[in-house]
């Protein structure tokens, strides 16, 4: 559950809740050239030099501009062959300093999107002044050359159907790893060495490139949720390339999918305490009592539509998993939260529509049973090269129950997360290490102390890791800190990217 930041997912809840569809400038209509990016000369090895030099030709789409790049599918094989890498940009507004190339997070979110649809939400006026904001598909995303797996029908079956058996038993486990290898299967049949590539390593390189093909020297460089973890694993991979670096909602890189998971749990748990205890006052909230009765409340609900999940009137069903999914976008925003007492409310009334409508708006999916985005394909072939995954039943079940004694009311519906990858086609060879970028300019770490979906300590530790690194402390609710509407993350933001003034110890807004 690696996202965007609050704003983008506020806009998403509501526009979900108003019925809007919200598009962005398609790179199908083009308008006459506007100019062509010069390259910033590069030492690199031969084999690859043609990609930092390319020529990138910006054509007007809309109130926008866009362009494609090429990169290797393979940076280690570049005779392999090419992909494709869609940008758009907004160019600075008066006197500009460069380019910052953004990325929203996910993996899967589209970063295209992110400045075309909701740039305002967490880019502040004086950066869009100076820069040219430049966002990306990162590869086997969206408009980029994407991974794409499955038709819509066998892809709602994936997502909303049921498997057979309890939860965490035999036959439960046995169905779960044969959906996920059916997956797989399709994703390598239709892929094939793209799947092998979309690797966050990969990813990172992709960025360099642009980098250099965009014309700048060092990255200037905004990462939210996923997208701190690809600023964060550049800056480890190109520590004398890095610029003003900021990474709002850091995700710790020493960290295994099991420990990562345990984190995620307590994050949500903290966040669903903190919309209970706002809530419970109200007459209108659908919990009676404390907010550990309501709690246990939540976990009941959960447990129920896990035995019996909610047949909606299309035909897909509310499983467990699904309802979490509708219950942890909202919490990403304390502005969203209200939402939640529409969506209990209807679970308990057995009704599955106003649950779906929240997910299918966090998968993509349209009204028509179309999707917009290929963001669960991507997530899960950039999860299963980036985090290696156990195969032992055994293994799982122990870390099932230490995970719910970590997060003992949504913990057990987080469990088994390996059986994601446990047959993909392609395995992880990370090992997951500590990060200390050696050399590196002064990069903005941030952290809000009660974000749901990476926690603060994940903040604390990329920036203790980071031999340059500086931890902006937002106190408050929320995902990710920029696009909270705090003043004192603003300026200190504004500071570091606009004027190059670096925050002399760490900053508590």
């Amino acid at each position: 559950m690696r996202r965007a930041p609050r704003g983008v997912v506020a806009a998403v809840v509501g526009a979900l809740l108003v019925a809007l569809a919200v598009s962005g400038c398609g790179m199908s209509v083009f308008f006459p050239v506007v100019e062509e990016s010069t390259p910033f000369p590069q030492d690199v090895d031969p084999s690859i030099e043609p990609y930092y030099t390319q020529i990138l030709r910006w054509e007007q789409c809309g109130d926008f501009q866009c362009a494609t790049a090429a990169a290797p599918i393979d940076w280690d094989d570049p005779s392999a062959g090419d992909i494709e890498l869609a940008l758009i940009r907004q160019p600075a507004q008066e006197d500009r300093i460069g380019s910052l190339l953004v990325n929203p997070g996910g993996p899967g979110v589209s970063g295209y999107d992110f400045v075309a649809d909701s740039l305002d939400t967490a880019v502040t006026e004086p950066i869009q002044d100076r820069y040219d904001i430049v966002g990306f598909d990162p590869r086997g995303v969206g408009r980029s050359s994407a991974v794409t797996c499955l038709e819509d029908d066998d892809l709602d079956r994936l997502l909303y159907g049921s498997a057979a058996g309890a939860r965490g038993s035999d036959t439960w486990l046995n169905a779960q790893n044969e959906r996920t290898h059916a997956f797989g299967q399709a994703c390598l049949t239709k892929n094939g060495a793209l799947l092998a590539n979309v690797d966050t390593v990969s990813t990172a390189r992709d960025l360099d490139m642009l980098r250099a093909a965009v014309g700048e020297e060092h990255l200037d460089y905004l990462g939210f949720s996923y997208g701190a973890y690809l600023g964060t694993v550049y800056a480890g991979t190109f520590p004398d390339r890095v610029g003003r670096l900021v990474l709002d909602g850091a995700i710790d890189p020493a960290l295994g999918d099991a420990q990562l998971t345990i984190g995620q749990a307590q994050g949500l748990e903290a966040a669903l305490r903190a919309y209970l205890a706002a809530c419970m006052p109200a007459a209108t909230c659908p919990f009676q009592g404390t907010v550990d009765d309501a709690m246990a409340s939540v976990r009941g609900i959960l447990d129920a539509v896990s035995k019996n999940p909610i047949a909606s009137t299309d035909g897909r069903l509310l499983t467990a998993d699904t309802l979490l999914i509708a219950i942890a976008a909202p919490l990403y925003d304390a502005e969203t939260w209200p939402v939640l007492d529409t969506l209990f409310g209807t679970v308990v009334a057995g009704q599955a529509e106003f649950a779906l409508t929240i997910a299918d708006g966090y998968y993509g999916r349209t009204p028509e049973g179309t999707y917009e985005s290929n963001l669960m394909e991507a997530l899960r072939a950039v999860k299963c090269l980036d985090y290696p995954a156990q195969n032992s039943v055994s293994v799982m079940k122990e870390q099932g129950k230490a995970l719910t004694q970590a997060a003992p009311y949504l913990g057990p519906y987080l469990a088994y997360g390996d059986l994601a990858c446990l047959s993909w086609p392609f395995r992880s060879e990370r090992t997951p290490a500590p990060i200390a970028a050696p050399g590196a300019a002064p990069i903005l770490v941030l952290g809000t102390t009660n974000d749901p979906a990476t926690p603060y300590a994940w903040a604390v530790a990329v920036a203790s890791q980071l031999e340059s690194g500086v931890l902006v402390t937002l106190q408050g609710e929320g995902h990710t800190a920029l696009g909270a509407g705090n003043a004192c993350v603003d300026a200190t933001v504004e500071q570091y990217l606009v004027d190059g003034v670096v925050p002399t110890a760490d900053v508590v807004c």
